[in-house]
């Protein structure tokens, strides 16, 4: 088996390109393997700001013959009177390579069977390897020299090895050679004469091509370096990736700023250092202190310039924040409120202001009081937008708010409330902890979230406007992790009937005509099934790695889920223990036979079989407001009652009236399966 090296050096990538070029060319690599049938184990795809390799392991010679039946004309157009190939039959062969033998007739029509031979690995390589490359799609690829093609970045050099032998290549104004280059620090031309001594040399030279290698080098040599002073060092995911992506060979520095700066927001600081600087803050017994890493791509000793530059560049990002930060707070936080009527929420749905005006309402709905901590955390929350800090640190809305309130003196579960109400800000954030932030954030989101459907701008797969995606999935986890007894429903109603209506038009009337019509569309149901579908495939996406999607799918038809959220994942929670064939095949039944159900009561004076009294007292005897795991217990427990009855009652009698009543009789019993679930789905 043979293993393959293609290298493409280039200048430096974009890092947000990487990880997409990755899964391209893996992709790619594994579609050109497989359309061609050829054996291979694995493509590993390395990348580092300079380079992206791929290395195939366990590759054929060749690829496999494949036989295929082809299809020519109609036997009358193929073959004269006498039997003979007409010129039809006669090109068919020619165009196909293939004897007059080697034809046969099937359905009236003439076929043939054909081997295609596999190709040498090496030809696939040279006339797909190109194209492969140039397939790779990004934001901002660019044109250079003389070329017409595009890619992301000028191409320096090619490697282009199968086992220990040149595959030729060439890919816009480069040709493969076996030279690659190391390091920019370290050795230049470097040869590569063995795909399996590529990931060694590289490293030799100063590269780690390995990015999951660099990547735990990057964590390990910054907890190396904390630890020297007692810290532990602060990074997220993205952090991570994006270091990892802008180093070849990462290698740690440790700064120092004046202590001054920590009188800043602890969340301003770490923000300038890891979103806007690419550093690594350090804590020291749970408290940020003046010192953070940097992650250099360099080799050598000498990293007192690259110290004293990134010191520099640090104590000029923080200088602007402490004068954004003393101009805001030169007055309280709720000054600011008034100037969200300069800021536009939405095309159509009125400013930040009108918004805030909106969640006051909403806030009260949810909590179904008037809290004054809910209420002004309501008033406060989107005031940040218009301060100079957050309009310089955008990612900071929210958390500047809270400090801007503490120092406005404001009581601190709003202050908290205020960071909250944005909170999760990812599929996997932290939630919510207080009263206020979880009642603001909810009607802040489904205020968005409304805002987008009213307008027709609901997301489709490759738009989220305002990410309401996301702000569905944070209700979803808000409601369920806090236990919170919510109708959404009506929610949604209220804040449809919030929005702002179009009032355009030239004329009185037709403004008018416009106005109702936004009244009718919202009133109509439309929007708000819309809103419905949306929330519901969240909520089921959401809980679809813990549950069977048959079965969430089964708990929300019956009912909507939205009207409490907790009461369907107790359903799904219960339904999710079933163990009972003769229950679902006896519900099921029931669902066929009832097309529709009866509106009819139904008449204990009527029943003519003793199996229908006694399905009728047993379906009585079912408690609804029991927990539903009990609830369960109690349907299989009157089981056998709906088998005898299908044993021994013909449900469609010749009797009309007799016919309705005992369909009355199973609409009470489906009454009671809907109740849980839509057995119809499990």
């Amino acid at each position: 088996m043979s293993k393959y090296l293609l290298e493409i050096g280039c200048e430096e990538l974009p890092y947000k390109f990487i990880p997409s070029a990755i899964k391209q060319l893996k992709d790619g690599f594994e579609e050109l393997f497989n359309s061609n049938k050829v054996v291979y184990n694995d493509v590993k795809v390395y990348a580092t700001p300079r380079r992206l390799a791929v290395i195939v392991s366990g590759l054929e010679k060749e690829g496999k013959d494949e036989e295929k039946i082809i299809k020519g004309p109609v036997k009358k157009v193929a073959y004269d009177e006498n039997g003979n190939l007409t010129k039809a039959g006669e090109g068919f062969c020619r165009k196909n390579g293939l004897n007059p033998e080697d034809l046969y007739i099937e359905d009236d029509y003439l076929h043939a069977k054909i081997v295609i031979k596999g190709k040498s690995i090496v030809d696939l390589l040279k006339e797909n390897v190109p194209s492969v490359v140039l397939k790779l799609q990004g934001s901002h690829f660019m044109r250079w020299a003389d070329n017409d093609e595009k890619f992301s970045r000028p191409i320096r050099w090619i490697v282009s090895i199968l086992d220990k032998e040149e595959v030729k290549i060439k890919i816009i104004d480069k040709e493969s050679s076996n030279v690659t280059r190391g390091h920019r620090f370290a050795q230049q031309d470097v040869y590569i004469n063995n795909p399996d001594d590529y990931v060694e040399i590289m490293r030799n030279c100063c590269v780690i091509v390995d990015q999951d290698e660099r990547k735990q080098r990057i964590i390990e040599k910054a907890k190396e370096e904390a630890e020297k002073l007692g810290a532990v060092p602060y990074y997220t995911d993205d952090l991570l990736e994006e270091v990892t992506f802008i180093t070849e060979y990462p290698v740690p520095a440790v700064c120092e700023f004046n202590p001054d700066y920590l009188r800043l927001p602890e969340e301003l600081v770490v923000t300038v250092m890891a979103v806007h600087q690419r550093y690594f803050a350090l804590y020291k017994d749970g408290k940020l202190i003046n010192k953070f890493i940097t992650m250099t791509n360099y080799i050598g000793d000498e990293f007192e310039n690259i110290k004293a530059g990134n010191v520099r560049v640090i104590k000029a990002r923080l200088d602007d924040a402490v004068f954004f930060f003393n101009e805001d707070t030169k007055k309280p936080l709720s000054d600011y409120v008034e100037d969200l009527k300069g800021i536009t929420f939405q095309k159509g749905m009125g400013s930040m202001y009108d918004k805030t005006q909106r969640l006051l309402k909403l806030s009260k709905l949810i909590e179904g009081g008037d809290s004054p901590t809910v209420q002004r955390t309501a008033l406060l929350a989107k005031a940040d937008l218009t301060t100079s800090l957050v309009f310089e640190f955008t990612e900071l809305q929210g958390f500047i708010g809270a400090d801007y309130a503490r120092v406005s003196k404001e009581p601190e579960v709003v202050c908290e409330g205020i960071k909250e109400h944005y909170f999760p800000l990812n599929a996997d954030g932290e939630i919510a902890s207080t009263k206020e932030g979880q009642i603001v954030g909810i009607a802040d989101k489904i205020d968005t979230i409304c805002a987008v459907f009213a307008e027709g701008k609901k997301p489709t797969g490759s738009s989220d406007p305002l990410g309401v995606r996301r702000a569905a999935l944070g209700i979803i986890r808000t409601i369920l992790s806090n236990d919170l007894k919510i109708d959404l429903t009506k929610l949604i109603t209220e804040a449809l009937l919030l929005l702002p209506v179009s009032t355009q038009g030239g004329n009185v009337i037709e403004k008018v005509k416009n106005v109702a019509n936004s009244c009718s569309t919202r009133l109509s149901g439309k929007v708000s099934d819309e809103i419905y579908e949306f929330i519901i495939q969240r909520l089921i996406i959401f809980l679809s790695d813990k549950y069977q999607k048959n079965i969430l799918e089964a708990c929300a038809v019956n009912k909507n889920p939205l009207k409490d959220l907790r009461d369907y994942l107790n359903r799904v929670e219960a339904v999710s223990t079933l163990d009972c064939p003769a229950l679902l095949e006896c519900a099921n039944r029931v669902l066929r036979i009832l097309k529709e159900d009866c509106n009819k009561s139904v008449n204990k004076n009527m029943f003519k079989e003793p199996a229908e009294a006694m399905l009728y007292q047993q379906i009585n005897t079912v408690d609804e407001n029991m927990d539903y795991s009990a609830y369960l217990k109690q349907l299989e427990e009157i089981n056998p009652s709906v088998e005898k009855f299908f044993n021994d009652v013909l449900v469609m009698d010749k009797d009309e009236n007799v016919k309705q009543n005992r369909l009355a009789l199973l609409t009470l019993l489906k009454s009671k399966y809907n109740h849980i679930a839509d057995f119809s789905k499990l």
